[in-house]
């Protein structure tokens, strides 16, 4: 695919900022949002969390809404004119995920549009694969700016772990940190937004998209061994479409949330395909500040690598970004830094 996708404009609603730039450098010093919650453990302990300080309790739908549309928003106070032809495409929490507060996807996707004013585009989407949602996004972003039929998209991404329901179900799985469950996530909730256009002399460029699946998916019932086959193969396809190999990579950015096992499979498809002399590679990731953040954190790590390239600290460039869920989908995206 060679259609050109630029990112020129990013927003943010965290557990550690309500903007871009503030979040950013809150990540960047390693602050975190972690608090007390009011969701029991399994022992009645109060859990740790990583909510979001909104100006009211909304809850379900209605909070969703308001994150992403603030999110979305900031985005396009500084790219305007993607108010007018713009598609967005919302990324969303897994389809049958115990305490989703999305009951209807395509009712948010009409408030989200209304509450940001922008004109309810035919080719608008929602996408729920949970954390990957954000790199099947850009593929379908840069299918519709190849079509011509809108000059810029919307991709944003909302989610919520901080739920009875949800947390109720992760414990009954062991996967929440607790105290007597080191290896866990924290439950986080957060909205991201990119801008995404063509022909831009500065901002981030898509280089290179690649998506699979993992047979040793976290939940297997065969219990098969993990290797990082489906981690591998997207970032394969990642770099073979961008054209480099993985040593020249500048950094990555991973959705690493606490457990273990994404840990290993990113280790694993490093392993597996970094050949010859190269420099440190460094990895970030924004679960260290704010916890399992679910769809939101593609998005995210679009806009974390987007000021890091603004402000100047971006460590490298290209920069691969990588998402997986629980069912084994895996993607990953390279993208170049262009200087403003």
């Amino acid at each position: 695919m060679t259609t050109k996708l630029d990112i020129v404009s990013v927003g943010m609603v965290t557990a550690v900022g309500l903007d871009a730039l503030s979040a950013c450098a809150a990540m960047r010093a390693r602050l975190d949002g972690f608090q007390q919650t009011r969701l029991l453990g399994s022992a009645g302990e109060w859990l740790t969390g990583a909510p979001v300080a909104l100006p009211r309790n909304w809850i379900g739908e209605k909070r969703m809404a308001h994150l992403a549309g603030a999110a979305i928003c900031e985005a396009l106070e500084k790219a305007p004119e993607a108010r007018g032809q713009t598609a967005l495409i919302l990324c969303l929490p897994e389809d049958g995920r115990p305490g989703r507060l999305v009951q209807d996807a395509s009712g948010l996707l009409r408030s989200v549009a209304e509450f940001v004013e922008i004109d309810f585009h035919s080719s608008s989407r929602t996408i729920a694969h949970g954390r990957p949602s954000g790199i099947v996004a850009l593929d379908y972003a840069r299918r519709l700016l190849a079509s011509g039929g809108v000059p810029s998209v919307v991709i944003a991404g909302v989610d919520s772990y901080l739920t009875s329901q949800t947390v109720a179900h992760y414990l009954s799985h062991n996967r929440i940190l607790t105290p007597r469950n080191p290896n866990g996530f924290i439950p986080g909730e957060a909205a991201a937004a990119v801008i995404c256009t063509q022909h831009r002399e500065s901002g981030m460029r898509l280089l290179g998209l690649g998506m699979s699946r993992e047979s040793a998916s976290i939940y297997n019932a065969e219990d098969l061994p993990l290797r990082g086959d489906g981690m591998t193969a997207a970032y394969n396809a990642a770099l073979e479409e961008t054209g480099i190999e993985m040593n020249r990579l500048g950094y990555r950015i991973s959705d690493l949330v606490g457990e273990q096992y994404w840990f290993k499979q990113s280790t694993l498809a490093s392993l597996r395909l970094l050949r010859g002399r190269h420099e440190f590679q460094d990895i970030w990731s924004p679960g260290e500040s704010l916890g399992n953040v679910g769809a939101a954190v593609v998005p995210l790590m679009l806009g974390m690598a987007f000021v890091a390239a603004r402000k100047g600290y971006a460590a490298g460039n290209p920069v691969l970004i990588e998402a997986s869920n629980d069912a084994g989908a895996c993607g990953a995206a390279v993208f170049g830094l262009r200087a403003a």
